[in-house]
């Protein structure tokens, strides 16, 4: 069989190294978990985890339920991408890839709440369009580890976002953390 690929040998303590131009390309951090399976051909693949991606349906609940009760847009991400999105179109958000910037908040644990005129405005996710005037995000946090983020995006240029939205992204994440502890 003919190699197609980037070969690496196993190790006398059974590890084997990942090469950095493919863990750049997937968004591999130090430290990231991996999921490793393997398929009825007796392959091994290894698979990004995401523990909040394990509760995708319940955030999607949580979701529709905050975005309900708040009349803003709902984005909650793990660290790749965004899993649950309501009150807006989710073709624009849902399963996209989060941007450097909202991942540096992540990792950074920032709490935002910015105006789109504001320097520390955070574009959600990549390819999308900016459009909405203010936005609040809360890091997720589960273990110690900041996993991902709720992101409320205000629809309307005249409601400002202000300290009840920053409350209900913060009780919104620390839930989110929480369930994923038990």
């Amino acid at each position: 069989m003919k190699a197609t690929g980037i070969v690496r040998r196993i190790d006398d303590l059974g590890r084997v190294v990942v090469p950095k131009e493919i863990r750049r390309t997937l968004r591999i951090r130090e430290g990231d978990p991996l999921e490793i399976f393997t398929d009825r051909e007796g392959e091994i693949i290894l698979k990004k985890y995401s523990p909040i991606g394990e509760l995708s349906l319940f955030s999607q609940q949580y979701a529709d339920s905050l975005a309900q009760t708040s009349g803003h847009i709902v984005c909650i991400t793990d660290r790749d991408q965004v899993i649950a999105m309501s009150g807006g179109p989710k073709k624009e958000f849902l399963g996209k890839e989060i941007s450097p910037q909202l991942d540096n908040a992540i990792t950074e644990r920032e709490f935002i709440t910015a105006s789109k005129d504001e320097k520390k405005y955070v574009k959600i996710a990549e390819n999308t369009p900016d459009e909405y005037p203010y936005q609040t995000i809360s890091p997720i946090i589960c273990e110690g580890d900041a996993i991902g983020a709720v992101c409320l995006l205000g629809k309307d240029a005249h409601h400002k976002m202000g300290e009840v939205e920053q409350k209900l992204a913060a009780s919104a994440a620390g839930f989110l953390g929480r369930q994923l502890e038990q």
